[in-house]
């Protein structure tokens, strides 16, 4: 895809990505960058590559205490916040389905996939509402309609709470200048999801193209043919962060090329 250039359209606008390193959450930081925001970006570790021009915060944000260290940085170092991307997020469970899913391997999930998003709103949106702008796009995803119970399950759950979360957010700030939105890819293609299928190949003794499409139809099949590039979820969020779509709250965009069996 070609990198766009929307007359720097967030020009003085500061954005903060979780997860924002690499997959999805990297692309996102970029075209938020290209559109002239001035990018925070949020990760356990420093990103592999130097030089991004990204503002970078260490931080685990499955604690309270690394929320809490986000936000006083955040402010303390920018004076305010104005595009909240809550892209950080996955699943580490084991396989087995619900019988060997114990209490740690819940609360762990959601405190990474619901808490810490709900944790970050709730530290950023004070100075928001009091200049009553700002946009929070949550990254969810269609397991929040389509659970994989095998080794996802509490991730979906947690997603599932995401989107009900944001909705009700939304509702309550909308009317004070802060739109919430949600956006919920299917399978995207990143580096990870590459090594997966690398995996998956290996231990089938078939080729990577065979493994990725074993893949897809495990999903129920992706009609598009194929999973999403980060870039793809990016500009979709890019848009939704623009003065462009200033009337759009309260509502879930799904990303999928056509996963999700219903509409």
């Amino acid at each position: 895809m070609s990198t766009f250039n929307f007359n720097q359209e967030l020009e003085d606008k500061i954005a903060l990505v979780t997860g924002g390193t690499k997959g999805a959450g990297k692309a996102i930081a970029e075209r938020l960058s290209n559109a002239g925001a001035k990018v925070i970006v949020v990760a356990r570790n420093p990103p592999v590559e130097n030089g991004s021009g990204f503002h970078f915060i260490a931080a685990d944000l499955s604690t309270a205490e690394g929320t809490e260290k986000v936000v006083s940085t955040t402010l303390n170092q920018f004076g305010k916040l104005d595009i909240l991307i809550n892209n950080m997020g996955g699943s580490e469970t084991k396989g087995g389905g619900f019988a060997v899913l114990g209490d740690k391997d819940w609360l762990e999930t959601l405190q990474t996939n619901l808490l810490a998003p709900v944790r970050l709103d709730r530290g950023f949106l004070p100075q928001m509402i009091a200049n009553k702008s700002g946009v929070i796009i949550h990254i969810g995803s269609i397991q929040a309609k389509l659970p994989l119970f095998d080794s996802t399950l509490p991730y979906a759950a947690a997603k599932a709470g995401l989107l009900n979360y944001s909705k009700g957010l939304s509702n309550e700030v909308a009317p004070k200048g802060v739109r919430v939105l949600t956006v919920s890819p299917g399978w995207i293609m990143t580096t990870s999801s590459s090594r997966l299928v690398e995996r998956l190949a290996d231990n089938s003794n078939t080729s990577f193209e065979e493994a990725k499409q074993d893949l897809m139809q495990s999903l129920g099949g992706i009609p598009y043919g194929r999973p999403a590039e980060p870039k793809e979820i990016a500009e979709l969020v890019g848009f939704l962060v623009s003065p462009r779509a200033n009337y759009l709250t309260g509502t879930a965009y799904v990303i999928d090329g056509g996963t999700l069996p219903t509409i």
